[in-house]
């Protein structure tokens, strides 16, 4: 999976694609990144979900 880093008005951003030509990438910034660790178990259970 590709990875970019990059800025928005003036803040640290992190795009992550499914590949390099994907059209819907998944950006954030640092706050929700570190919200996405804090629950990182849940979003896991979430995922493997039927």
């Amino acid at each position: 999976m590709p990875v970019e880093y990059g800025e928005f008005k003036g803040n640290k951003i992190i795009t992550l694609k499914r590949d390099e030509n994907d059209s819907y990438p998944f950006s954030f910034g640092k706050g929700k990144a570190k919200l996405i660790v804090e629950n990182l178990d849940a979003i896991k259970a979430f995922a493997e979900e039927e």
